[in-house]
């Protein structure tokens, strides 16, 4: 029986995958929260890859994502890092400041009342 101590390097994987900041998803999660007790959301899913790292949310578990937040970091100093994507594929906004992107959906909870 062989045993490695574990290394206080990451894997070279790990260093390749882009994912998001505990400060960036507690902005997220925070939109999240509200649109679930709105009833407009009710699943979610993170995938780190190596290029990007999305926030996936869906209205029902089983079906495709109604939004994808994207954070591409190669695209900093161009367009900006932060992306919301609609269903559609279609780019709902982008930006340097992940607040300023989440504003895009944060419109989508505000409602006139009769």
């Amino acid at each position: 029986m062989t045993f490695q101590s574990p290394s206080p390097f990451p894997a070279k994987g790990a260093q390749d995958q882009v994912a998001f900041h505990r400060t960036e998803l507690a902005v997220i999660l925070s939109l999240y929260g509200r649109m679930v007790a709105a009833g407009e959301w009710r699943d979610y899913g993170i995938s780190s890859l190596r290029d990007v790292a999305v926030f996936s949310v869906f209205r029902r578990t089983a079906e495709h994502p109604l939004y994808r937040i994207e954070k591409r970091p190669k695209l900093r100093n161009k367009q900006g890092q932060y992306a919301v994507i609609g269903m559609d594929g279609q780019i709902l906004k982008r930006g340097h400041d992940l607040k300023t992107v989440l504003r895009v959906l944060e419109r989508k909870l505000i409602r006139a009342i009769d």
